[in-house]
């Protein structure tokens, strides 16, 4: 996957999970890229961090997102988003002195984080905040 293509474009970051409470949030995702494509990109990071909550392969959990949640935006390889093999764009998203301001990594399955046209993070929203929560929707 080549982020280059992200270029001009909205991008929400989300770590995602398949058996969490959380998991009907890409319903709402998918609704939103749907909406606001092609000038939003919505990035899924599968993760087992938390509980173990996504312990499929990738081909599985990439199945199990579009047979139930109809998902047809970008999933990506499952990865860690916290601790010492934190995936290096997590790692970019909560660390401050790379991002400008934000040091919350995910704290549970289903954290969202938003980055603009010119690649700044301009947002962070943890997991109990909905895709179409109007906080997000008007950043859209």
């Amino acid at each position: 996957f080549s982020f280059e293509q992200l270029r001009g474009k909205k991008v929400l970051l989300v770590n995602t999970a398949s058996k969490c409470g959380f998991t009907p949030q890409f319903k709402e995702l998918e609704a939103i890229y749907k909406e606001y494509a092609p000038n939003l990109v919505i990035l899924g990071f599968p993760s087992n961090d938390f509980m173990k909550q996504d312990p499929g392969t990738n081909e599985e959990i990439l199945e199990f997102c579009e047979i139930n949640y109809g998902v047809t935006f970008q999933m990506m390889e499952k990865s860690s988003v916290k601790g010492k093999n934190q995936n290096p764009v997590f790692r970019w998203l909560s660390d401050k002195s790379k991002n400008g301001w934000n040091t919350s990594a995910p704290g549970w399955n289903f954290a969202k984080y938003l980055v603009d046209e010119q690649g700044r993070l301009i947002g962070f929203w943890p997991s109990k905040v909905k895709p179409n929560d109007p906080q997000i929707l008007g950043l859209l």
